[in-house]
């Protein structure tokens, strides 16, 4: 692997020194990785841990003289990384996901830190990262191209014609909260493996979880060319998206701020993730019991922080009670408090804000005529698990992407009829439906205005290998390894005018 010598580091593993520093009590120093160089020093912003309520990060800002280093230096290395066969791309990934299996752990307790997600939560986020390295990794051994049958029109006789996917050059990636270790994997294993340079804009409510996934790939043997961090608001984002050097952006957050992204990035290639507030049917046939155990797990999971999780279930009337008593039983056995107790289901939100918006929706949707079955109250950040029964139509619960510890449960009387309820939404990213019948399954799969349908599941489950990505305001572009190095390459194609592999004569 070529990896030029000017290139100086720190001394020593940054992330033995980020996973280190979890157990002293001290915040945790996160770090930007520019031109080659981790740099901590300069303004710093400190993260306030939401369950603990005290410090427990900080990272170096970014002003504008380092985003105009960190293009510089891509634009540089877009060359350089390109360079790499794709078999060395691979062996890297493939050592990340070691590095990360082996330090599952310690990163997950880095995540209960900054984000209050449970242990069990956030080791279920690092062996997806392991996953996600490993399935880029064999992406990355599949780049190719095509012989293309130029000789089958008589314009193209006595020619030959081939492409091959070439790296964008230059990548941005910008990560969200709720999942920054497993999104940062598939945008940057992904851009990666492509053969791109890839500038990260780190979340401002995790910049030492992101400093440990560019960390554990470097250690890996990613060169520093191919990766640069970088921590700040909005601004710093923005200015990132309008460098002309970026070819293209992969952005993951609500379907403001992806608007906002669109705006800022001019005419460069998007893949853009963005909200949703799903929705799981459960039809008369279902396994009521199953279906309720797992809309109870995948409603609160992360306290309900995913833009898939559980948020609207509609239940053939005739189980509307039996649902909504057997959901009520399991959400109550769910254990809140402490994420970094092994035990713990359901930790805090990412801070008040976000748990207060679960109690006034629910407030909202009661005074609406709707029912607070469980829940409706916080403590600090951590929101009470909440289930709010029959709310109205219009309520924002419904309507909008509540990204919190609440679920509402709603009957129905006709699967096209819910399924046009469902589609009211101007989201459209993930959904799910309990049902043993095939054509209920089918049907669905056909008329919701979804980008993907899970059958016997609720709307919350994801496979990294598989495409995942919305429609509507959930976005566009398609997450998961081999559609995202789509994304990240360029078709080139090479004619050789009289030279022929069919046969020259017309």
């Amino acid at each position: 692997m070529e990896c030029s010598d000017r290139l100086t580091v720190l001394e020593g593993s940054m992330l033995e020194a980020l996973l280190t520093s979890t157990s002293e009590g001290a915040p945790v120093q996160a770090a930007a990785l520019r031109g080659g160089q981790w740099i901590t020093d300069g303004p710093q912003s400190e993260r306030i841990g939401p369950y603990l309520r005290q410090p427990v990060s900080r990272a170096p800002t970014a002003a504008p003289a380092d985003v105009e280093a960190v293009r510089a230096h891509a634009r540089a290395y877009a060359r350089t990384v390109g360079r790499l066969a794709p078999a060395v791309r691979a062996d890297v990934l493939e050592r990340a996901a070691a590095v990360a299996a082996g330090n599952r752990d310690e990163l997950a307790r880095l995540l209960a830190l900054e984000l209050g997600k449970p242990l069990k939560d956030g080791r279920g986020e690092i062996d997806r990262v392991a996953d996600t390295f490993a399935v880029c990794a064999a992406e990355a051994r599949q780049i190719g191209g095509e012989t293309l049958p130029v000789a089958g029109w008589a314009r193209g006789i006595g020619n030959t014609a081939f492409t091959y996917r070439a790296p964008a050059g230059v990548a941005l990636a910008i990560t969200p909260f709720n999942a920054p270790a497993n999104l940062l994997a598939h945008k940057l294993g992904a851009s990666f493996a492509a053969g791109n340079t890839t500038i990260v804009k780190a979340p401002p409510q995790a910049p030492a979880a992101s400093t440990a996934i560019v960390a554990l790939l470097i250690e890996a043997g990613m060169p520093y060319e191919a990766v640069q961090l970088l921590h700040g608001d909005g601004s710093v984002g923005a200015a990132l998206c309008a460098a002309p050097e970026v070819a293209v952006i992969s952005f993951t957050g609500s379907a403001a701020t992806g608007a906002a992204v669109a705006r800022a990035a001019g005419a460069k290639r998007l893949v853009l993730e963005l909200g949703g507030n799903a929705a799981t049917i459960v039809c008369d046939d279902a396994d009521i019991a199953e279906a309720a155990r797992v809309c109870a797990r995948t409603g609160y999971s992360n306290s309900g922080q995913s833009c898939i999780s559980v948020q609207r279930v509609y239940v053939d009337r005739s189980r509307y009670s039996e649902f909504l008593d057997a959901l009520t039983a399991q959400v109550g056995k769910l254990n809140v408090g402490d994420p970094l107790d092994p035990g713990t289901d359901v930790g805090s939100m990412v801070d008040e804000d976000a748990a207060e918006r679960v109690v006034r929706w629910s407030a909202e949707a009661a005074a609406g005529g709707g029912r607070v079955v469980l829940g409706g109250t916080r403590d600090g950040a951590t929101a009470a698990p909440t289930i709010v029964a029959d709310p109205p139509a219009g309520a924002s619960l419904v309507t909008e992407e509540v990204f919190g510890a609440l679920v509402a449960v709603m009957p129905f009387d006709d699967l096209a009829e819910v399924i046009e309820r469902c589609n009211q939404s101007r989201y459209g990213l993930q959904a799910g439906i309990f049902t043993r019948d095939l054509d209920r399954a089918f049907t669905a799969w056909r008329d919701l205005e979804v980008g993907g349908l899970v059958v016997n599941g609720s709307s919350n489950f994801r496979l990294d290998h598989v495409p995942f990505g919305g429609v509507k305001d959930s976005g566009f572009g398609r997450e998961s390894p081999r559609c995202m190095i789509d994304d990240y390459t360029v078709v080139k194609t090479m004619t050789l005018r009289g030279t022929s592999l069919w046969g020259d004569r017309g």
